[in-house]
């Protein structure tokens, strides 16, 4: 068990070093002058020049890769050209609202679509199993920003429940916390159910004829505790799976989510960043994200153990 996190931990360096440099060779040879955008307009030629001289973008790529390099090594991730200041710093002030708002997404998620699952698998065939794989068709097939806007026209303006826009820090209170985040939640939540009640039905549906199950049937258990304890238990591998890769999906998610919702998270950075060709917040967001994609991935790998003592790494 040791040896393999071990191993896991290494192999995710050569995987981050692999993304920092083609995140710096993507973002520099595409068109746009970060300098022209900062200087504006109006600015002539010259001062064009010494924004990009000040800013080290006039040095070859190769020497600006060192530089970025060798400060990230010590755990710099450097200056955004455009706000102004450190990018962890911009990081650690934006990962509230997006951590807030990922948890909440994938708590519905996986509340709402588990029993889903197992219920439909339980009722093959039946209204509750054909609505479902209705609706994952309908939730794989809307774009996050269309059903947000619909929510935003029905909940909000139409009947008034909840903020169209903007989020409140967990300091100020729950209460309005939560408020300005149910609704992106849900919004977001959405292709994740579908995701993951399909999965979940299928896992189960499986689990359901095998002979363990028609032998705790014919023990006399309940229902419930075939349901759940034998045939949800032995299932869980790949729900577990597929619940990573929805958390793993959330990245892209959340940058749409953010933007209409004008949640002031690191989704709304990065777009931000992109708009200003912010190379440093780019970079270091991209980081960032990354690394929590292999961080999930491992925790996935690990929970296998819990949930399939077969499994031994």
């Amino acid at each position: 068990m040791l040896a393999f996190l071990v191993k896991r931990i290494a192999a995710t360096i050569p995987v981050l070093l692999i993304v920092a440099v083609l995140v710096f060779l993507l973002l520099r040879l595409t068109p746009g002058d970060p300098a022209a955008i900062i200087a504006g307009d109006a600015a002539s030629p010259e001062n064009v020049a010494k924004i990009r001289e000040n800013l080290g973008l006039s040095k070859p790529l190769v020497t600006q890769f060192a530089i970025w390099f060798g400060h990230l090594l010590e755990g710099d991730l450097g200056q955004s050209y455009f706000f102004k200041m450190q990018v962890s710093t911009l990081i650690s002030q934006r990962i509230e609202p997006t951590l807030a708002l990922s948890f909440c997404t994938i708590v519905i998620a996986i509340v709402v679509a588990v029993p889903l699952g197992v219920i439909a698998a339980w009722r093959q065939g039946g209204w509750l199993d054909r609505a479902l794989m209705g609706f994952s068709v309908m939730g794989f097939s809307i774009p996050v920003f269309v059903l947000a806007y619909l929510l935003i026209w029905l909940i909000s303006i139409k009947l008034g429940w909840l903020p169209v826009q903007g989020y409140e820090r967990l300091e100020k209170g729950f209460v309005p916390f939560i408020r300005h985040l149910i609704l992106p939640s849900i919004t977001l939540s959405v292709i994740y159910i579908a995701l993951i009640a399909r999965v979940t039905r299928a896992a189960v549906q499986e689990v359901l004829s095998e002979d363990y199950i028609r032998t705790a049937r014919a023990k006399g258990l309940p229902e419930n505790r075939v349901l759940i304890g034998h045939a949800l238990a032995n299932a869980a591998v790949p729900i577990i799976t597929v619940i990573g890769i929805g958390i793993a999906l959330l990245i892209g998610g959340v940058v749409v989510t953010e933007s209409v919702y004008g949640i002031p998270g690191l989704g709304r950075l990065t777009v931000d960043a992109v708009l200003a060709r912010d190379f440093p917040t780019i970079q270091g967001v991209i980081l960032f994200f990354s690394f929590v994609y292999v961080l999930i991935n491992l925790l996935v790998d690990v929970s296998y153990l819990f949930f399939d003592p077969r499994i031994r790494y």
